[in-house]
This record gives structure tokens, sequence and C-alpha cells, in this order.
């Protein structure tokens, strides 16, 4: 069985919660059942099957959320938050 398509939201709704230096806060679930990525009460949250371990976690986060923003994974960079759950992106 396929797994199903993770839920994103519009590109435009990110990128309007970044600050004006192009900063995006998240708040991350590794491990989860399913991904996607959600806004709740202002704020990104992103949840990735992958497993907080040697970096593979954050690799499937800035993944993800460059297939919502429609742009290459290259073009974002964690700028904090690499073994904690909130995480600080900059958005290329």
């Amino acid at each position: 069985m396929a797994r199903p398509k993770p839920d994103l939201p519009p590109a435009d709704a990110i990128r309007a919660l970044a600050d004006d230096e192009g900063r995006l806060a998240l708040r991350v679930t590794p491990g989860a059942r399913s991904e996607g990525i959600a806004i709740v009460d202002g704020a990104v949250q992103v949840k990735v099957r992958a497993k907080p371990q040697d970096g593979a976690a954050n690799d499937a986060v800035i993944g993800l959320l460059a297939k919502a923003l429609g742009s290459a994974p290259s073009r974002l960079t964690l700028l904090r938050g690499a073994t904690s759950r909130d995480k600080l992106v900059r958005l290329g």
C-alpha cells in the first residue's frame, strides 16, 4: 500500500509567518505516524516519520518544508535547534 501524500498548507500561508529577515519558527514532531505541515494558532507544526538520529529528522523537516514551499532544500538553512523540537529556519 502506498503512503498517503503529506498534508501541506499553501506556500503563501507558510511564508506569511516568516519574520522580516525570512526566518521561520517551527515546532517539530519526529517519529510521527504520518508526515505533514500544519499552521496552528499562528505557528508552523511539522510532523516527520524520520527518527531523531544522526540528523535524519532535520533532513526530513527541511525536505518536507522545501516541498511545501516549492523550492529546493538547499535554499533552506537550519539556523537553530538541531537537537531541539523548536527550530528556526531561514527561507531562501
